[in-house]
């Protein structure tokens, strides 16, 4: 009964939420990311009462695997937009861009950060100025894709912002692990080689294997299946598949083989796209089928953001140090990278501004920083107060720069309401 009621409170509350703040036409993310904070632990929470809102953040942990199946499918809708037909066209150019930008952010950061340490250095420890340069990499691809759904974004800097956003989270993991693996050294003054380069690159190939094979079983399979609905449930049934196979770990001697959901079902969908000629149309179905654990993921992951680290000025200034840095860093790199690559100015103009968004990667690359003890700590405090700030405003800067650009158009007005205006006129 607790769990159902939750859930329920959840739901309503986002949409609730999602009516009210049409009137300012901002993006539904924010509404379901207000929602979740109005009935989290800080808010109706306070109340102590199971299942009306979330009494605790050991409460809203309990229902990560809402959060996991929706990464899961952001993840395979991601992959879908690897078709081989679009990539002869931008695939270079996204490779390219996302590198750039995703090193030029950490350059940003660090140079930042190190400076601060200088300045401050029993507040910021210099390893945690290395590591947070690595977080400053990741994109939310969650609160991205919602907002180009949600408006039917479409045009160049869509096109390229989707598969940028996905190729984000392969450059930062390998960045993440070489920058980490520099912090434990400086922590513990001891170089580990395979946890700087063989682990970060076996998750990497481990995950794009997997993912795959999963897809290549994905294709056999449907092909038993006819009926719209029986294969609508077997492409849910592989996402579940493959995020439930994702949390496997095992150990190779020295070497740790991880792997990352996000890869191997972005991985998994991009296999199927290529092999499965209605892909499209199934991943539209799909979609529909998705929307209420959308929602429910944004109202869990506003109701998990932390207003605890308010309490630590240190805390605030580096995080503030970090989000303009960061900020500066993906925009000056994406529009230096794409006016190399000779990318429509939309493109350069706009598309740093919609690689803002920061949650669940960054968070996750936080957790292994705690292995480092206090400065762990501090690290995750500083992603925290960015991915609560990103996570609140960043939306909202995607579907500008995307009306800028000129790629939300006003919805078509239907007919019989056309000649309704018209007959007043």
């Amino acid at each position: 009964m607790q769990t159902l009621l939750a859930l329920s409170i959840a739901m309503l509350a986002g949409l609730m939420m999602s009516r009210l703040t049409k009137v300012w036409n901002l993006p539904a993310v924010t509404a379901y990311l207000v929602a979740g904070i109005l009935i989290g632990p800080y808010c109706l929470g306070q109340l102590g009462i199971p299942g009306l809102g979330f009494i605790s953040h050991e409460d809203v942990t309990s229902y990560s695997i809402v959060s996991e199946a929706a990464l899961g499918f952001i993840a395979v809708a991601m992959g879908n937009e690897f078709r081989l037909s679009e990539l002869k066209h931008i695939g270079r150019k996204a490779v390219v861009i996302a590198i750039f930008q995703a090193v030029v952010a950490t350059i940003f950061v660090d140079i930042a950060l190190i400076s601060l340490h200088f300045i401050m250095p029993e507040k910021l420890p210099l390893s945690c100025a290395i590591t947070l340069g690595a977080v400053a990499t990741a994109t939310a691809p969650a609160a991205t894709l919602m907002v180009v759904k949600q408006y039917k974004a479409d045009g160049p800097l869509t096109k390229m912002l989707l598969p940028v956003v996905a190729l984000d989270d392969v450059v930062g993991l390998i960045v993440f692990a070489i920058s980490f693996g520099i912090a434990k050294a400086l922590e513990h003054g001891a170089l580990d080689i395979v946890s700087i380069i063989v682990n970060p690159l076996v998750e990497v190939v481990a995950s794009l294997i997997l993912g795959a094979l999963i897809g290549l079983l994905f294709h056999f399979t449907e092909q038993f299946f006819h009926s719209r609905s029986k294969r609508m449930t077997i492409s849910v049934t592989y996402v579940f598949l493959a995020v439930a196979l994702s949390m496997a770990e095992f150990h190779l001697g020295p070497v740790t083989v991880e792997f990352s959901s996000l890869l191997v079902c972005m991985m998994m969908g991009t296999i199927f796209c290529n092999l499965c000629d209605f892909s499209e149309e199934l991943m539209e179905r799909m979609d529909r089928w998705t929307g209420p654990i959308m929602v429910l993921f944004f109202v869990i992951s506003g109701a998990d953001l932390e207003f605890s680290v308010f309490s630590d000025w240190a805390i605030i200034l580096v995080g503030v140090v970090y989000i303009l840095f960061r900020s500066a860093g993906k925009i000056v790199g994406a529009n230096i990278s794409a006016k190399f690559m000779k990318t429509e100015p939309t493109i350069q103009k706009y598309l740093g501004i919609t690689l803002l968004p920061q949650a669940g990667v960054a968070l996750g690359m936080t957790l292994t920083a705690l292995s480092l003890g206090e400065p762990g700590v501090i690290i995750r405090s500083v992603a925290l107060f960015a991915v609560l700030v990103y996570e609140l405003v960043g939306p909202l800067l995607t579907r500008i720069a995307l009306e800028k650009a000129g790629e939300i158009t006003e919805k078509p007005i239907p007919a019989r309401m056309q000649a309704k205006l018209d007959a007043k006129k």
